[in-house]
């Protein structure tokens, strides 16, 4: 029962708000294009400052784990290359091969890994978090412009993902919190409680907008690569990773981390990256509200079971 609780605890907050999010939505208090502009202000401003200041509070020395890092970069590969191979062998159209792909290796790992990290195991889960993210989003972007360009027929360029990874707001914050760690830089008093004051209104503010981006619309003809997409997504390859986790040894926060790395649904940018090159930008949207929703009951059942056998 206690596990039962611990998982009840750390997904329910996230489900209610998505849910308020949507009743704001249905109420008509934000509308699409409002939505879209409160989103890019959560990705380019309120998001980054809450990686900053999670890599600001942590020590760099005891949250730093090689093992850790390579092990997420050797599964995110191994998930891409088995994407391919389910992307090519379950549809035929190459507009939505590159949307299923990006989909299935592709975590919304910032906005889930964080705050479920953070509840599981508190600063030390959030450190080793704050700091994947520096690893984890510029290999994350590498692998979505190729998940697109590759069934686009074009050669994917290389300055388009050099300046796609530079210019991304969480890497250059996680850069900026790592030299002020690194250089013992100390913020000011009244920038400091400005930055802790924004940066704490980022995990809230994004699940509303997320469940205020919600739609139900052309269910039908996406149903079988939504189904595909979201079992290898929410389930299979979670299964493999946490397996393979286990049986290396990973236990308690750096599981936890893990666990937000493959378990998290599909990247709320990978809709717009769709839109922009060329993808099933409609696939694309259902894929980001369904995996959203039916996370919540896959995370909820995976800390459940982690906790029940003591590997969390």
């Amino acid at each position: 029962m206690e596990s039962l609780r611990i998982a009840l605890e750390i997904v329910a907050p996230l489900f209610l708000m998505m849910a308020v999010g949507y009743v704001i939505k249905l109420t008509g208090v934000m509308n699409e294009t409002s939505v879209r502009q409160t989103n890019k202000a959560i990705f380019k401003v309120f998001l980054p400052l809450l990686v900053f200041l999670n890599i600001y509070h942590t020590d760099l020395s005891a949250s730093f784990r090689s093992d850790l890092l390579l092990f997420s970069v050797i599964g995110i590969c191994i998930q891409f290359i088995l994407s391919i191979c389910i992307a090519i062998g379950t549809e035929k159209e190459n507009s939505r091969r590159g949307v299923m792909l990006q989909g299935m290796f592709r975590s919304n790992f910032v906005l889930f890994g964080i705050p479920v990290s953070t509840a599981l195991f508190g600063d030390a889960a959030s450190g080793l978090a704050a700091v994947l993210i520096a690893v984890i989003i510029p290999l994350y972007n590498v692998l979505a412009v190729l998940s697109l360009e590759i069934f686009n027929g074009n050669q994917p360029g290389l300055w388009k993902m050099v300046k796609g990874i530079v210019t991304n707001p969480l890497i250059i914050a996680s850069v900026i919190g790592v030299l002020f760690v690194a250089f013992d830089i100390t913020l000011p008093h009244i920038l400091y409680e400005t930055v802790s004051n924004l940066a704490g209104i980022a995990t809230p503010l994004a699940f509303v907008v997320l469940g205020a981006s919600f739609g139900f619309g052309d269910i039908g003809s996406c149903l079988k690569d939504l189904s595909i997409t979201l079992g290898a997504k929410l389930v299979f390859f979670p299964l493999l990773f946490i397996g393979a986790a286990i049986l290396i040894g990973f236990r308690g926060p750096a599981l936890a981390v893990l666990l937000t790395v493959s378990a998290s649904p599909i990247a709320v940018s990978s809709f717009t990256m769709a839109q922009q090159m060329g993808g099933d930008d409609k696939l694309a949207g259902q894929l980001v509200v369904f995996s959203s929703l039916l996370s919540i009951l896959t995370l909820f059942l995976f800390i459940f079971v982690l906790k029940e056998f003591a590997f969390l």
